[in-house]
């Protein structure tokens, strides 16, 4: 019964049909306590009466038996009238009454698991088959009367309800009863959105009629690039390594700056084989500002730092290797924010446990660069929705157009240099020497200023480290879109690039490659751009 002046709402009757079992025993037996009569069905009932506590089953409270292999056991009005009736509304009662129908006061449902069914790769009729349909049924009615019901979706929800009805002489308060409806109709709604998307997989459409994002909440940000924003994480539900999946050891909870620039460091790093060679990637503001291969991750991690040492400080650190102690040592010798790896050693947790403003995440695996995905971006009144960017230079058709053939050495370091152009903003311009990033040039309007500031940043790399000639001589170049004009090249050619790496396709591919002939440089096309925006 509901209190009009409270809002309180007794529970005398609750119905109990979940898939995840998780704190349901204990949770149906403090109701059973309180007196609380308890229906269920199917597994949960068994499971419940296995446990000793008294349950009525829904067949027995319906007087309708369950059928079609139990996809017809809860769509029947004694069990949606018990959990819409409007109590206090003479109408509702009497209809109630009249047809036998028992108020349900609270309700407990998990749907059937058709995102982990998909996600584990079943076949189509499984995955139909787990498409639930009495349980949102049920959650949508509870939730609608949220005057009355208490409608509960999520096992971590137990012990709000209980500790209500202890305060509350087995009722519950409105308040409650209102968040719980909002999150219950924001778990139909992702779940549908899921099986949506699904469909949508299945069916082979690159752009369905509709669209629905849905996310569950990790955290609430501080705020968000800025003091003054809001902002808040939220899970997609996809099993990709990387910082949704990650687990945090130690440090502050992560600011939206740093989850942004984790992301793009973990996935930058990820498009490095860790059986071929140790890769570390050094981020600032989304952008690298060093990226290396070596031997060893101690190796890979000094060769990254020395590309561009002063933005490093306050970065995030990734690696595609599990951290030893020595890199971690390495690592802490400058104030760096994040550092995210596969997994780390306990000697090197321990050395990164005494830095308690550094944050270290681990995956437990790499994220697989060639893998389909989706990627969002807002705009006023709407988003944009693309596939991701999984085109993988190994896998390209490479082409020397210039009359010089690239040397193995430059071929291997103009590779290198385009796997990273696609993590850079566009423009995108990165010098390279012997797999290690000498020079980076991001974001400017003109592919020509991000050459200069690439060359630029390769000199004052040398002369930091005491060399007397720039970083960038001998070294190659790699652009994440065609040069619509030469100036580019010949930019990269006075910093002393030997070799070219870029998609073609401009009308003056023809000028750039006579460009590249007459400096004699070595030039690849691709046939496939990167623009990162």
């Amino acid at each position: 019964m509901t209190h009009p002046t409270t809002g309180t709402a007794k529970i005398t009757r609750a119905l109990l049909s979940v898939s995840d079992k998780t704190g349901l025993i204990d949770f149906a037996r403090r109701l059973a306590d309180m007196g609380v009569e308890i229906l269920s069905t199917g597994g949960t009932a068994r499971a419940i009466q296995e446990a000793g506590i008294p349950v009525k089953d829904v067949a027995e409270h319906t007087g309708f038996p369950e059928m079609m292999d139990g996809r017809l056991k809860t769509l029947h009005p004694k069990v949606h009238g018990g959990l819409l009736a409007v109590r206090g509304d003479a109408a509702h009662e009497a209809a109630a009454q009249a047809h036998g129908i028992a108020p349900i006061d609270l309700l407990v449902v998990n749907l059937y698991p058709f995102e982990a069914t998909v996600a584990k790769g079943a076949p189509y009729e499984d995955c139909v088959e787990n498409i639930d349909i009495g349980g949102p049924a049920m959650i949508r009615a509870a939730a609608k009367n949220h005057a009355a019901v208490t409608v509960v979706v999520e096992a971590e929800d137990y012990g709000a309800v209980i500790a209500e009805m202890l305060a509350h002489s087995g009722a519950t308060t409105l308040d409650l009863r209102k968040r719980l409806a909002a999150k219950a109709y924001a778990r139909t709604a992702s779940y549908d959105a899921a099986i949506s998307a699904w469909f949508a997989r299945t069916l082979e459409q690159d752009a369905p009629p509709r669209f629905t994002i849905a996310g569950k909440l990790v955290q609430e940000l501080r705020y968000g690039e800025n003091p003054h924003q809001k902002a808040a994480f939220y899970a997609s539900g996809d099993a990709r390594p990387g910082v949704a999946t990650a687990r945090q050891h130690q440090g502050k909870e992560l600011s939206y700056n740093n989850l942004n620039d984790t992301d793009a460091a973990f996935e930058l790093v990820s498009e490095f084989d860790p059986g071929k060679a140790a890769a570390v990637a050094i981020i600032k503001h989304a952008n690298p500002c060093g990226v290396a291969t070596g031997r060893t991750a101690i190796e890979a991690y000094r060769r990254a730092l020395a590309c561009d040492p002063v933005s490093a400080f306050g970065g995030i650190i990734a690696l595609n290797r599990t951290i030893d102690e020595a890199t971690a040592k390495e690592i802490t010798g400058i104030f760096t924010e994040v550092v995210i790896a596969p997994d780390a050693t306990e000697e090197a947790r321990a050395v990164f446990a005494a830095r308690k403003n550094l944050r270290l995440l681990t995956t437990g695996g790499l994220a697989d660069p060639r893998s389909a995905g989706l990627t969002f971006r807002s705009l006023a009144g709407g988003f944009l929705l693309q596939s991701r960017d999984n085109a993988v230079i190994d896998d390209l058709e490479l082409k020397v157009v210039t009359k010089r053939q690239p040397t193995g050495q430059e071929l291997a370091d103009l590779k290198f240099a385009f796997r990273v152009a696609k993590h850079v903003k566009s423009n995108a311009i990165v010098y390279v020497k012997e797999e290690a990033t000498v020079g980076i040039g991001a974001g400017q309007m003109s592919r020509v200023d991000s050459s200069r500031i690439a060359a630029w940043k390769a000199q004052e790399a040398a002369k930091l480290a005491g060399a007397d000639t720039s970083w960038a001589q001998g070294s190659v170049v790699a652009s994440d879109a065609f040069f619509p004009f030469a100036d580019g090249l010949l930019a990269a050619a006075e910093a002393g690039a030997t070799a070219v790496i870029q998609p073609g396709g401009s009308m003056r591919d023809a000028e750039v490659i006579a460009a590249a002939d007459e400096k004699g440089l070595a030039m690849v096309f691709t046939g496939i751009r990167h623009f990162r925006h």
